[in-house]
């Protein structure tokens, strides 16, 4: 019996290495083709609702809540950001953030370290999962109001003011676009001024704010898995809105699945779904990135991907 066991933990363990294994190839793969430019492949007209940096300049796509920010200031209706964020929110869900999303990727490395994770309490985690909506909330908030304030004097002054926050609240203040964009071109900059003089390194309180977002994100997320997806992500919350309906789901064989005594499908979740409480026919919770990390946890393989 206890070999069996040992076999069956051994089977689980290779299992569960092996999806995540394949889940961070396709990441890297995608982290590289979305940022293919630089090897010469011209820019698409697709937007996607995930964190591809609007800074980077070898991007071949755009992400949605950027867009979407830039068409409200020029006073265009945000069709082409909507209906990708519809579109693949009613197909895929939240399967972007989990295979595609760059800052998804990083946040998945930092977990990976064996240090002990902050427990979060069923009561907090229900909590700071409105963080995210609230911080969406205020970003179009102020897009609208920024779209307002062109037709007022006092409005254009306000527009003027805001400067580099003016055409896209969110970017300045965006972790994943100080990791990819500003921070590579800090360094390129320290590099050059090694050799020319540190006068024309030009340190701004903003370039500080953003350095010290990005540094307290990346601490987080090796102790609190997928923390930026979790609770703050205002691009994960527009697709949460949506992902509900998804036509994409996971559906639990309640045959199959030891429920009592055994937690391991939401003990492996980085997003805390709370599988065993929801309807076991078709699991499509907003939260939900579809990384399938319960589906290889899982030792009776009870839970699987279903499309539609």
């Amino acid at each position: 019996m206890r070999h069996l066991r040992k076999t069956l933990l051994a089977n689980l363990k290779s299992r569960f290495v092996l999806m995540e294994t394949a889940r961070r190839i396709v990441q890297f793969f995608f982290l590289i083709l979305l940022n293919s430019a630089i090897f010469g492949l011209s820019i698409i007209p697709l937007v996607l609702p995930i964190l591809l940096s609007s800074g980077l300049p070898f991007r071949i796509a755009g992400e949605a809540i950027s867009v979407l920010q830039k068409m409200i200031y020029d006073s265009l209706f945000p069709l082409l950001p909507l209906a990708s964020v519809l579109l693949f929110g009613v197909l895929t869900g939240r399967a972007l953030c989990g295979w595609i999303c760059p800052m998804g990727l990083i946040q998945d490395i930092l977990a990976v370290d064996k240090t002990k994770k902050f427990t979060i309490s069923p009561e907090a985690h229900r909590s700071y999962i409105g963080l995210k909506y609230f911080i969406l909330g205020l970003i179009l908030l102020i897009s609208t109001s920024l779209f307002l304030a062109q037709f007022s004097r006092e409005g254009r002054v306000y527009r003027e003011t805001l400067g580099l926050f003016a055409q896209a609240p969110f970017n300045p203040l965006n972790p994943s676009d100080t990791l990819f964009a500003v921070l590579p071109r800090l360094l390129s900059n320290l590099s050059i001024s090694l050799y020319i003089g540190f006068e024309h390194l030009n340190i701004t309180p903003l370039l500080i704010v953003r350095l010290i977002i990005l540094i307290a994100l990346l601490f987080l997320a090796a102790y609190v898995p997928r923390v930026w997806c979790r609770y703050l992500c205002p691009q994960g919350a527009l697709l949460a809105l949506v992902s509900r309906f998804s036509l994409l789901g996971l559906r639990r064989d309640i045959v199959r699945c030891i429920r009592v005594g055994c937690r391991l499908c939401e003990e492996k979740c980085p997003m805390k779904v709370p599988i065993l409480k929801l309807p076991r026919e078709k699991i499509t919770d907003p939260e939900c990135v579809y990384c399938l990390r319960c589906v290889a946890a899982c030792p009776t393989k009870a839970i699987k991907p279903v499309f539609p």
